[in-house]
Protein backbone atom coordinates (compact mmCIF):
# COMPACT_ATOMS: atom_id res chain seq x y z
CA UNK A 1 0.00 0.00 0.00
CA UNK A 2 1.06 3.14 -0.89
CA UNK A 3 0.52 6.39 1.20
CA UNK A 4 0.93 10.06 -0.32
CA UNK A 5 1.40 13.39 1.46
CA UNK A 6 -2.25 14.91 0.74
CA UNK A 7 -2.37 18.42 0.53
CA UNK A 8 -5.68 18.61 -0.94
CA UNK A 9 -7.80 21.79 -0.12
CA UNK A 10 -10.53 19.35 -0.20
CA UNK A 11 -11.98 16.64 0.27
CA UNK A 12 -8.96 16.35 2.09
CA UNK A 13 -6.89 13.75 3.72
CA UNK A 14 -8.50 12.03 6.68
CA UNK A 15 -6.28 10.31 9.76
CA UNK A 16 -5.06 7.43 8.39
CA UNK A 17 -6.50 5.65 11.74
CA UNK A 18 -10.24 6.79 10.92
CA UNK A 19 -9.58 5.06 7.66
CA UNK A 20 -8.05 2.20 9.26
CA UNK A 21 -11.31 1.71 11.42
CA UNK A 22 -13.76 2.34 8.83
CA UNK A 23 -12.09 -0.17 6.60
CA UNK A 24 -12.24 -3.04 9.42
CA UNK A 25 -15.54 -1.99 10.33
CA UNK A 26 -16.95 -1.97 6.07
CA UNK A 27 -18.51 -4.89 6.99
CA UNK A 28 -19.41 -5.70 9.82
CA UNK A 29 -20.24 -2.47 12.06
CA UNK A 30 -21.07 -3.53 16.15
CA UNK A 31 -21.79 -6.52 15.43
CA UNK A 32 -24.60 -5.84 12.96
CA UNK A 33 -23.41 -8.04 10.27
CA UNK A 34 -24.00 -5.08 8.21
CA UNK A 35 -22.08 -2.31 6.89
CA UNK A 36 -22.95 1.25 8.87
CA UNK A 37 -24.64 2.34 5.38
CA UNK A 38 -27.07 -0.38 5.18
CA UNK A 39 -28.56 -0.58 8.61
CA UNK A 40 -31.63 1.24 8.92
CA UNK A 41 -30.98 5.12 10.52
CA UNK A 42 -34.31 4.50 12.84
CA UNK A 43 -32.83 1.26 14.48
CA UNK A 44 -30.87 1.58 17.66
CA UNK A 45 -27.52 1.32 16.86
CA UNK A 46 -27.61 4.04 14.30
CA UNK A 47 -29.47 6.10 16.49
CA UNK A 48 -26.74 6.15 19.36
CA UNK A 49 -23.90 6.82 16.93
CA UNK A 50 -25.74 10.27 15.82
CA UNK A 51 -26.61 11.47 18.69
CA UNK A 52 -23.20 10.50 20.10
CA UNK A 53 -21.28 12.77 17.33
CA UNK A 54 -23.64 15.41 18.02
CA UNK A 55 -22.71 15.36 21.62
CA UNK A 56 -18.63 15.02 20.80
CA UNK A 57 -18.67 17.98 19.02
CA UNK A 58 -19.98 20.11 21.62
CA UNK A 59 -17.59 18.49 23.69
CA UNK A 60 -14.53 19.00 21.69
CA UNK A 61 -15.53 22.81 20.89
CA UNK A 62 -16.70 23.31 24.60
CA UNK A 63 -19.87 24.37 23.97
CA UNK A 64 -22.91 24.08 26.16
CA UNK A 65 -26.33 22.24 25.98
CA UNK A 66 -27.73 25.63 24.76
CA UNK A 67 -26.04 24.46 21.55
CA UNK A 68 -27.63 22.39 19.08
CA UNK A 69 -25.65 20.88 16.40
CA UNK A 70 -27.32 19.85 13.53
CA UNK A 71 -26.39 17.65 10.06
CA UNK A 72 -27.61 19.38 7.01
CA UNK A 73 -26.51 18.21 3.18
CA UNK A 74 -25.08 20.73 0.35
CA UNK A 75 -22.37 21.54 1.99
CA UNK A 76 -21.50 25.21 2.85
CA UNK A 77 -22.66 26.59 -0.07
CA UNK A 78 -26.15 25.48 0.68
CA UNK A 79 -25.93 27.23 4.23
CA UNK A 80 -25.13 30.36 2.12
CA UNK A 81 -28.89 30.51 1.30
CA UNK A 82 -30.76 28.96 3.65
CA UNK A 83 -29.23 30.95 6.67
CA UNK A 84 -30.67 34.38 5.03
CA UNK A 85 -33.59 32.26 4.56
CA UNK A 86 -34.25 31.52 7.97
CA UNK A 87 -33.44 34.87 9.05
CA UNK A 88 -34.15 37.75 6.65
CA UNK A 89 -37.09 38.82 4.31
CA UNK A 90 -38.83 42.26 3.40
CA UNK A 91 -37.21 45.15 5.32
CA UNK A 92 -34.33 42.69 6.66
CA UNK A 93 -30.20 43.58 6.73
CA UNK A 94 -27.46 41.58 7.61
CA UNK A 95 -23.88 42.24 7.57
CA UNK A 96 -21.12 40.18 5.74
CA UNK A 97 -17.88 40.92 6.04
CA UNK A 98 -15.89 40.24 2.72
CA UNK A 99 -12.48 38.46 3.07
CA UNK A 100 -12.77 35.71 0.07
CA UNK A 101 -14.51 33.95 -2.81
CA UNK A 102 -16.72 31.97 -0.59
CA UNK A 103 -17.89 34.63 1.50
CA UNK A 104 -18.38 36.83 -1.77
CA UNK A 105 -20.31 33.60 -2.62
CA UNK A 106 -22.55 34.28 0.73
CA UNK A 107 -23.21 37.85 -0.14
CA UNK A 108 -24.27 36.95 -3.51
CA UNK A 109 -26.97 34.29 -2.08
CA UNK A 110 -28.05 36.64 0.56
CA UNK A 111 -28.94 39.27 -1.29
CA UNK A 112 -32.03 37.27 -2.98
CA UNK A 113 -33.13 37.70 0.93
CA UNK A 114 -32.48 40.87 2.43
CA UNK A 115 -30.52 44.53 2.12
CA UNK A 116 -26.45 43.60 2.65
CA UNK A 117 -23.95 46.09 4.26
CA UNK A 118 -19.91 45.25 4.37
CA UNK A 119 -18.43 45.88 7.86
CA UNK A 120 -15.55 45.32 5.50
CA UNK A 121 -14.59 44.25 2.23
CA UNK A 122 -11.03 43.50 1.67
CA UNK A 123 -11.13 42.33 -2.16
CA UNK A 124 -8.29 44.05 -4.26
CA UNK A 125 -8.33 44.99 -7.70
CA UNK A 126 -8.94 41.79 -9.92
CA UNK A 127 -10.57 39.30 -7.29
CA UNK A 128 -7.41 39.29 -4.91
CA UNK A 129 -7.59 38.99 -1.38
CA UNK A 130 -4.52 39.18 0.94
CA UNK A 131 -5.44 40.33 4.38
CA UNK A 132 -7.95 40.22 7.14
CA UNK A 133 -9.28 43.60 8.50
CA UNK A 134 -8.21 45.09 11.61
CA UNK A 135 -11.04 45.13 14.79
CA UNK A 136 -10.47 49.08 14.38
CA UNK A 137 -11.53 48.82 10.50
CA UNK A 138 -15.08 47.23 11.31
CA UNK A 139 -17.77 48.93 10.32
CA UNK A 140 -21.12 47.45 11.58
CA UNK A 141 -24.96 48.24 10.54
CA UNK A 142 -27.03 48.71 13.53
CA UNK A 143 -29.95 47.40 11.63
CA UNK A 144 -27.91 44.06 10.86
CA UNK A 145 -30.07 41.13 12.24
CA UNK A 146 -26.92 38.93 12.17
CA UNK A 147 -22.88 39.38 11.29
CA UNK A 148 -21.54 37.10 9.01
CA UNK A 149 -17.67 35.92 8.17
CA UNK A 150 -15.55 32.85 6.86
CA UNK A 151 -13.19 32.31 9.19
CA UNK A 152 -10.69 31.03 6.92
CA UNK A 153 -10.30 31.72 2.77
CA UNK A 154 -9.07 28.40 1.01
CA UNK A 155 -8.55 30.22 -2.31
CA UNK A 156 -6.77 33.23 -0.96
CA UNK A 157 -4.44 31.44 2.06
CA UNK A 158 -6.37 33.97 4.91
CA UNK A 159 -7.30 33.26 8.02
CA UNK A 160 -8.88 35.60 11.51
CA UNK A 161 -7.11 35.01 14.27
CA UNK A 162 -9.60 37.02 16.38
CA UNK A 163 -13.43 36.78 16.98
CA UNK A 164 -14.74 39.94 15.39
CA UNK A 165 -16.88 42.60 18.17
CA UNK A 166 -20.17 42.83 16.91
CA UNK A 167 -21.45 45.12 19.71
CA UNK A 168 -24.35 42.05 20.39
CA UNK A 169 -25.31 41.72 17.08
CA UNK A 170 -25.24 37.65 16.55
CA UNK A 171 -22.22 36.79 14.79
CA UNK A 172 -22.30 33.23 12.30
CA UNK A 173 -19.16 31.98 10.78
CA UNK A 174 -18.61 30.19 8.01
CA UNK A 175 -15.30 27.86 9.68
CA UNK A 176 -14.94 25.17 6.74
CA UNK A 177 -11.62 25.39 6.72
CA UNK A 178 -10.25 25.66 10.14
CA UNK A 179 -12.94 24.21 12.26
CA UNK A 180 -11.19 22.56 15.31
CA UNK A 181 -7.65 23.44 14.01
CA UNK A 182 -6.74 25.12 17.01
CA UNK A 183 -9.05 26.48 20.18
CA UNK A 184 -11.61 29.25 19.08
CA UNK A 185 -14.09 31.28 20.70
CA UNK A 186 -17.09 29.72 19.40
CA UNK A 187 -19.26 30.91 22.61
CA UNK A 188 -18.83 33.95 21.20
CA UNK A 189 -20.97 32.84 18.09
CA UNK A 190 -24.60 32.72 17.20
CA UNK A 191 -24.03 29.85 14.78
CA UNK A 192 -20.51 27.99 12.99
CA UNK A 193 -21.29 25.94 9.89
CA UNK A 194 -18.44 23.89 8.64
CA UNK A 195 -18.44 21.36 5.52
CA UNK A 196 -16.91 17.87 6.84
CA UNK A 197 -14.61 17.75 3.86
CA UNK A 198 -11.54 19.48 4.87
CA UNK A 199 -10.98 18.46 9.00
CA UNK A 200 -14.08 16.72 9.58
CA UNK A 201 -14.10 13.92 7.02
CA UNK A 202 -15.80 13.27 4.12
CA UNK A 203 -17.91 15.47 1.94
CA UNK A 204 -22.02 14.79 2.37
CA UNK A 205 -22.39 15.98 5.62
CA UNK A 206 -22.42 20.14 6.88
CA UNK A 207 -22.27 20.71 10.73
CA UNK A 208 -24.45 23.27 11.73
CA UNK A 209 -24.11 24.60 15.75
CA UNK A 210 -26.63 26.80 16.46
CA UNK A 211 -27.52 28.41 20.00
CA UNK A 212 -30.66 28.11 21.85
CA UNK A 213 -31.64 32.33 22.01
CA UNK A 214 -30.21 32.59 17.71
CA UNK A 215 -32.36 29.78 16.80
CA UNK A 216 -35.66 30.63 18.57
CA UNK A 217 -35.18 33.93 15.74
CA UNK A 218 -35.67 31.75 12.91
CA UNK A 219 -38.46 31.63 10.52
CA UNK A 220 -41.22 28.86 11.10
CA UNK A 221 -42.98 29.22 7.77
CA UNK A 222 -40.16 27.33 5.48
CA UNK A 223 -39.84 24.64 3.44
CA UNK A 224 -39.16 21.74 5.83
CA UNK A 225 -36.13 20.79 4.60
CA UNK A 226 -34.91 24.43 4.98
CA UNK A 227 -36.01 25.42 8.10
CA UNK A 228 -33.11 25.11 11.12
CA UNK A 229 -36.39 24.59 13.74
CA UNK A 230 -37.69 21.19 11.65
CA UNK A 231 -33.76 20.00 11.94
CA UNK A 232 -33.80 20.77 15.25
CA UNK A 233 -37.25 19.41 16.19
CA UNK A 234 -36.37 16.54 14.54
CA UNK A 235 -32.84 15.63 15.26
CA UNK A 236 -31.53 16.07 11.76
CA UNK A 237 -33.51 13.28 10.92
CA UNK A 238 -36.73 14.37 9.42
CA UNK A 239 -35.61 12.31 5.74
CA UNK A 240 -32.64 9.60 5.81
CA UNK A 241 -29.26 11.34 7.38
CA UNK A 242 -25.85 11.03 5.47
CA UNK A 243 -25.01 8.08 8.11
CA UNK A 244 -21.58 7.45 6.57
CA UNK A 245 -20.68 10.58 6.43
CA UNK A 246 -21.92 11.13 10.14
CA UNK A 247 -19.85 7.71 11.22
CA UNK A 248 -16.52 9.28 9.85
CA UNK A 249 -17.44 12.48 11.36
CA UNK A 250 -17.66 10.24 14.65
CA UNK A 251 -14.52 8.31 14.23
CA UNK A 252 -12.92 12.05 13.29
CA UNK A 253 -14.20 13.53 16.78
CA UNK A 254 -13.11 10.35 18.83
CA UNK A 255 -9.25 10.86 17.44
CA UNK A 256 -9.36 14.57 18.10
CA UNK A 257 -10.66 13.60 21.52
CA UNK A 258 -8.06 10.91 21.63
CA UNK A 259 -5.21 13.23 20.59
CA UNK A 260 -5.50 15.92 22.98
CA UNK A 261 -8.35 17.86 21.75
CA UNK A 262 -7.76 21.90 20.24
CA UNK A 263 -5.35 22.78 22.43
CA UNK A 264 -2.88 19.38 21.15
CA UNK A 265 -4.45 19.96 17.85
CA UNK A 266 -3.36 23.94 17.84
CA UNK A 267 0.25 23.32 18.98
CA UNK A 268 0.80 20.72 16.58
CA UNK A 269 -0.77 23.14 13.96
CA UNK A 270 1.39 26.19 15.25
CA UNK A 271 4.55 24.37 14.95
CA UNK A 272 3.47 22.99 11.07
CA UNK A 273 2.70 26.83 9.40
CA UNK A 274 5.76 27.79 11.05
CA UNK A 275 7.90 25.13 9.31
CA UNK A 276 6.58 26.01 5.95
CA UNK A 277 6.15 29.95 5.94
CA UNK A 278 9.86 29.61 7.47
CA UNK A 279 10.90 27.67 4.28
CA UNK A 280 9.13 30.65 2.27
CA UNK A 281 10.65 33.51 4.33
CA UNK A 282 13.74 31.79 3.95
CA UNK A 283 14.68 31.36 1.18
CA UNK A 284 16.12 34.89 -0.26
CA UNK A 285 13.25 35.51 -2.41
CA UNK A 286 13.24 32.36 -4.32
CA UNK A 287 9.45 31.54 -2.89
CA UNK A 288 6.94 34.23 -2.49
CA UNK A 289 4.10 34.43 -0.09
CA UNK A 290 0.87 35.43 -1.23
CA UNK A 291 -0.90 37.14 1.87
CA UNK A 292 -0.42 39.34 3.93
CA UNK A 293 2.38 38.14 6.99
CA UNK A 294 -0.09 38.98 9.83
CA UNK A 295 -3.28 37.60 8.09
CA UNK A 296 -1.46 33.82 7.18
CA UNK A 297 -3.44 31.40 6.88
CA UNK A 298 -2.43 28.24 8.84
CA UNK A 299 -4.30 26.01 6.86
CA UNK A 300 -3.50 26.71 3.27
CA UNK A 301 -0.23 28.09 2.52
CA UNK A 302 0.19 29.79 -0.70
CA UNK A 303 3.13 31.12 -2.53
CA UNK A 304 4.36 30.92 -5.53
CA UNK A 305 8.00 29.58 -7.63
CA UNK A 306 9.76 32.81 -9.39
CA UNK A 307 7.89 31.42 -12.89
CA UNK A 308 4.69 29.43 -13.57
CA UNK A 309 7.34 27.16 -15.47
CA UNK A 310 8.75 26.76 -12.15
CA UNK A 311 5.48 26.43 -10.12
CA UNK A 312 4.23 23.29 -12.93
CA UNK A 313 8.13 21.98 -12.12
CA UNK A 314 7.55 22.15 -8.32
CA UNK A 315 3.64 20.55 -8.87
CA UNK A 316 5.44 17.22 -10.67
CA UNK A 317 8.39 16.63 -9.05
CA UNK A 318 6.23 17.13 -5.58
CA UNK A 319 4.45 14.41 -6.86
CA UNK A 320 7.26 12.00 -7.78
CA UNK A 321 7.98 12.26 -4.14
CA UNK A 322 4.78 11.59 -3.13
CA UNK A 323 3.64 15.05 -2.21
CA UNK A 324 0.14 15.68 -4.10
CA UNK A 325 -2.12 18.06 -4.80
CA UNK A 326 0.24 21.32 -4.89
CA UNK A 327 -1.31 23.15 -7.53
CA UNK A 328 -2.37 26.60 -6.58
CA UNK A 329 -6.67 27.72 -6.85
CA UNK A 330 -7.12 28.32 -10.87
CA UNK A 331 -7.49 31.95 -10.44
CA UNK A 332 -4.68 32.50 -8.63
CA UNK A 333 -2.17 29.47 -9.74
CA UNK A 334 1.02 29.04 -8.01
CA UNK A 335 1.39 26.16 -4.83
CA UNK A 336 -1.08 25.74 -2.30
CA UNK A 337 -0.40 23.33 0.79
CA UNK A 338 -3.54 22.93 2.48
CA UNK A 339 -2.36 21.65 5.73
CA UNK A 340 -5.53 20.38 7.39
CA UNK A 341 -4.97 18.08 10.60
CA UNK A 342 -4.67 15.26 8.91
CA UNK A 343 -1.55 16.32 7.74
CA UNK A 344 1.13 15.10 10.23
CA UNK A 345 4.22 17.13 11.18
CA UNK A 346 6.72 14.64 9.71
CA UNK A 347 4.31 15.42 6.41
CA UNK A 348 5.52 18.56 6.85
CA UNK A 349 9.17 18.39 7.78
CA UNK A 350 9.70 15.95 4.52
CA UNK A 351 7.80 18.53 2.43
CA UNK A 352 10.22 21.16 3.65
CA UNK A 353 12.79 19.24 2.68
CA UNK A 354 11.81 18.92 -0.62
CA UNK A 355 11.49 22.42 -1.02
CA UNK A 356 14.79 23.54 0.05
CA UNK A 357 15.78 20.91 -1.95
CA UNK A 358 14.08 22.33 -5.16
CA UNK A 359 15.16 25.76 -4.19
CA UNK A 360 18.90 24.86 -4.39
CA UNK A 361 18.01 23.05 -7.82
CA UNK A 362 16.52 25.87 -9.54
Amino acid sequence: MKRVINYSAGPAAIPLEVLEQARDEMLDWQGTGCSVMEVSHRGKEYDALHHETMDLFREVAGMGKDWHVLFTTGGASSQFFMLPMNYLGEGKQADYIVTGNWSKAAVKEAKRYGKISHPANMELEGEVFKAIPKPGDLKFNPAAEYVHYTSNNTVCGTEWFYTPDTKGKPLVADMSSDIFSRPMEFNKHSMIYAGAQKNLGPSGVTVVAIKDDFLAKAKDDLPTMLSYKVFKDKESMFNTPPCFSIYILNLVLRWLKKNGGLEAMGKTNDAKQKLLYGAIDGSNGFYTGLADRDSRSWMNIDFKNPSPELDEKFIKEAKAAGIVQTKGYRSIGGIRLSAYNAVSLKDVETTVAFMKDFQKKN
